[in-house]
């Protein structure tokens, strides 16, 4: 199949979004009529831009309200298609997008329908051109494909075929088994969209919830199936509307266009068993095994304390890099590197951010195979400076601008931490923090579909709904992504992405004082929290308060004793519960630029504490302003 796109998915005028969507790779381009209209070139000179970047234009869309006309206007109808057949033509493109109507005045009937087509047809055949035909999910007469694919057949004419798209079948739960059944040849034009499962009209829905494949919960893999059956090898063309993307930049959403497609189509590959044409070769998604290490960028200046604070916090210096100002100090399996250099890329990036995450090492099972994978996905690769006999680090950019690093048991990566680091004898006691639970980054609320999409498609993932959470100063939205074995904590990889529209949430200030998107916070865990707690605060670690409500509130609702209320309120532990177990979580407070710790005791337990978010945002609402949580 080749891969397109409809500039509707884009912000900007025609000109910019033709040239993101080239710049992303595509080769062809459905032009929306609005944007043509509005752009002060005629339909020659954008057919010789569209020349000069590459691009095929397969189509100018839509052409409405033409079928079930009354008499009086039937003629009229097909006059307009005279003119729009002359447009197409001057633009390179011979096939007319015809969308099901919904004017009040079109009548039903399949055969009226069908020799409306017929006429159409034939004035087609004399231009050489095509007639496409789409059900649109709430077209007044025709809403379902099949019926739309009986006006085509119906019709009697071969330049008459359908166009068929995954949102206007899969928003109705239409079943997808009768398009195997398609002859290739009569499919126009495929169009793909995405999107989260949603309670409303299907405009509503169609014209601001449509995402990218791998953004949503529509079944893809189904429809392609399908589509894969009946041979089709033309265009797979994707149509978004979608309010993030027109607030974002054309050529960040073109680029997560081009990427979706390239995993749509690796994606049907390999649930059909055999390559589909035009799928890019690459090897599978990689099951995350856990998070190998994590590096913060720290200025010189400011090392001292934050290595005090991992101290405190129970972690030991246990490396010294060899020929870099870099430290690795260890608790249980948390692995955090402490990278001090006064160049190179930890250094440019502590520069604009301060001290913060700069990067995150997931072991996997084959390093260069999740490389290859990434590239081909259009990832960005990075390569830094190796000094000699120090192992390459394969890694590509994250959010952010951060690094994401890979690592294998199977190769030389596997001894990274003795092949790059002269071993410091430890002397400080752990605090029983064994592993990192999980990863909180936030981000730009336009910027979460694409980094759903990045790790989606890097990784054998899954993905919980959406949430929003209250935050005082407005509504977060969290995702969460998880990969690998998750049977208990330090094992695959879980992260929440957080995004909020609102500029006076946590999350908002977080991304403006630290000049961009990027890790929040991290939660370690441990197997008693009461316990690591009690060890924190009495090695000076300053844990977020808690309000005294909470408590009196978890007391009537929560099946614990008094005396476990009040160890909890003591040591200002959060508490939850779901069908599989207990949570519990506490939290550090909050560095300057807005990152801090988690700490967690997850029993059994499957979620991230999602009751408490609002607690725990009030309460470092609160010790933002200086001001003690209200007691009694």
């Amino acid at each position: 199949m080749k891969t397109s796109i409809a500039t509707v998915c884009l912000a900007g005028n025609l000109l910019e979004k033709l040239e993101a969507i080239a710049s992303a790779g595509f080769k062809a381009v459905e032009i929306f009529e609005n944007d043509l209209i509005a752009y002060p070139a005629s339909p020659n000179q954008v057919r010789r831009i569209c020349d000069d970047l590459g691009l095929t234009v397969v189509t100018c869309q839509p052409f409405r309200e033409f079928e079930g006309l009354p008499d009086d206007k039937r003629i009229k109808a097909l006059d307009r298609a005279e003119r729009k057949f002359d447009l197409l033509q001057e633009l390179g493109s011979d096939l007319l997008f015809v969308c099901s109507s919904v004017s009040t005045e079109a009548s039903g009937g399949i055969d009226r329908l069908a020799e409306d087509f017929a006429m159409l047809g034939e004035r087609a055949a004399k231009r050489n051109m095509r007639v496409g035909y789409e059900a649109l999910a709430w077209g007044k007469q025709i809403f379902d494909y099949r019926d739309a694919w009986e006006v085509v057949r119906r019709s009697g004419s071969d330049r008459v075929g359908i166009v068929l798209d995954s949102f206007h079948i899969q928003s109705r739960g239409t079943d997808l088994k009768p398009i195997r059944n398609f002859p290739k040849d009569r499919i126009f034009l495929v169009q793909v969209a995405d999107a989260p499962k949603l309670e409303m009209d299907y405009l509503s829905w169609s014209r601001h919830w449509r995402c990218l494949p791998g953004q949503g919960d529509f079944d893809l893999a189904g429809f392609m199936d399908a589509l894969i059956a009946t041979g089709y090898d033309g265009y797979l063309s994707l149509e978004i509307f979608n309010d993030r993307f027109r607030a974002g930049s054309a050529r960040s959403v073109a680029l997560d266009g081009h990427r979706s497609l390239i995993y749509l189509l690796d994606q049907a590959s390999r649930r059909h068993g055999a390559p589909v044409k035009g799928a890019v070769p690459m090897p599978p998604p990689a099951r995350v095994e856990a998070v190998e290490f994590i590096e913060f960028a720290v200025d010189e200046s400011d090392r001292d304390g934050f290595e005090r604070l991992l101290s405190q916090l129970g972690f030991a210096k246990t490396g010294r890099h060899k020929s870099k100002n870099v430290n690795l100090w260890t608790q249980g399996n948390i692995r955090i590197v402490v990278n001090s250099e006064s160049d190179g890329f930890a250094h440019s990036y502590q520069i604009t951010h301060g001290t913060s995450v700069c990067a995150m090492a997931l072991r996997v099972p084959d390093a260069d195979a999740i490389t290859a994978r990434a590239k081909a996905l259009l990832d960005v690769p990075h390569e830094g400076a190796i000094g000699p006999g120090e192992l390459n680090i394969p890694a590509v950019r994250g959010v952010g601008g951060s690094l994401l690093y890979f690592l294998d048991a199977k190769s030389s990566l596997g001894g990274w931490s003795t092949v790059d680091f002269e071993p410091v004898v430890p002397d400080t006691p752990d605090a029983g923090l064994f592993a990192v639970d999980h990863v909180s980054q936030t981000m730009f609320y336009e910027e979460m579909l694409t980094w759903l999409l990045f790790y989606s498609s890097l990784f054998e993932t899954k993905r919980t709904q959406s949430q929003a959470v209250v935050d005082p100063g407005g509504i977060v939205q969290s995702q969460v992504i998880e990969s690998g074995s998750l049977a208990a904590p330090g094992q695959g990889l879980r992260l929440v992405l957080n995004g909020s529209q609102s500029h006076h949430t946590m999350s908002s200030r977080f991304i403006y004082e630290f000049f961009g998107s990027g890790v929040q916070h991290i939660a370690l865990a441990t197997a008693d929290i009461r316990k690591t707690v009690a060890q924190l605060v009495a090695n000076g670690v300053e844990i977020l308060p808690m309000p005294q409500n909470y408590y009196e509130d978890l007391a009537s609702r929560a099946d614990l004793s008094d005396e476990d209320v009040a160890a909890l309120k003591k040591l200002n532990i959060l508490y939850d519960t779901d069908q599989h177990g207990a949570y519990y979580q506490a939290y550090t407070g909050t560095m300057e630029g807005g990152f801090f710790f988690e700490i967690v005791q997850r029993d059994g337990y499957g979620g991230y504490g999602a009751p408490n978010a609002a607690i725990r945002l009030n309460a470092q609402s609160f010790a933002a302003q200086g001001e003690p949580v209200p007691d009694r």
